[in-house]
This record gives C-alpha cells, structure tokens and sequence, in this order.
C-alpha cells in the first residue's frame, strides 16, 4: 500500500497519490476525497457526488483494472477552485467506450452504473483507454 503526498501547502496537500489494490483502499480513496472536499468548503451535496463518484472508480479500478492508483490535485481556474481525481489501472483497457458508458451496461456483475454514474456527478470527466494497456479517468469538481 502506498500514501503519498507531495507539497504540502495545504492539509492534505495539493496533489497526492492513493495505490489501490484492495477493498480496504476503496475506503481509504473515499475518506481521503471527504478530507479534501471539506478542505475546500464544498457544500454537502458537492462533497457527496464527489465521494460517490470516487468511490464507483476506485471499485472499477480495482475490480475491472485490477488494481491501480487515485491521484489528486486541488487545481484553480479563473479563481475558482476544484478538485482533480484520476483513476488509473493497467488492466484490459474498454474496448467500446460508447456501451461502457451507457447506463446499466457492465462486462461483470455490477449494476452498469459506474462510469455514466460518475460522469454526471461531476462537473468534467475525461476517459482514455487503450485494449491490453489499462484505462485512466480523470474528473473533476469545481467549487460553485
């Protein structure tokens, strides 16, 4: 298991990483997200579509990619700030991003909710994956 964070500017740092590679990190990745939701004065309903869609990817990443890392970055645009979360795995990759991502379709036995879910709990969303080279999602939450 690896925690790491680097320039710590703040109370969890600006930018981080969480390895995932079993149940237990699932929750560690979702009481990390809280920590850092709260860090930046997300209202409660911002905080919990954040930790919900961290939580779905983080179980995707681990049951479909076979484990892999949640990085973070508190990033700021037009000062405003937001968080980033990236999810990424080395696993089998998507082979057709269109049917992952549309509601109630999985290749296992969940409910098909995880990806298209948590593309609509955030306010960007960005998937990359390649057949045979793993899979990164990357959203991210800005404070309103």
């Amino acid at each position: 298991m690896q925690v790491g964070v680097t320039l710590n500017s703040a109370p969890e740092g600006p930018t981080g990483v969480i390895t995932i590679e079993m149940e237990s990190d699932i929750v560690r990745s979702r009481q990390m997200v809280r920590k850092l939701t709260r860090q930046l004065m997300f209202t409660l309903v911002d905080q919990t579509k954040m930790i919900t869609a961290a939580s779905e990817l983080s179980r995707n990443t681990l049951v479909y990619g076979g484990g892999g890392e949640m990085r973070w970055e508190i990033v700021e645009r037009d000062h405003q700030m937001g968080l980033r979360l990236a999810f990424e795995d080395h696993g089998p990759g998507i082979a057709d991003t269109q049917l992952a991502l549309t509601d109630g379709w999985t290749s296992g036995s969940g409910m098909g909710m995880g990806l298209s879910g948590s593309r609509r709990l955030v306010n960007e969303f960005d998937l990359r994956t390649a057949v045979g080279q793993g899979t990164c999602v990357t959203i991210t939450r800005w404070k309103l």
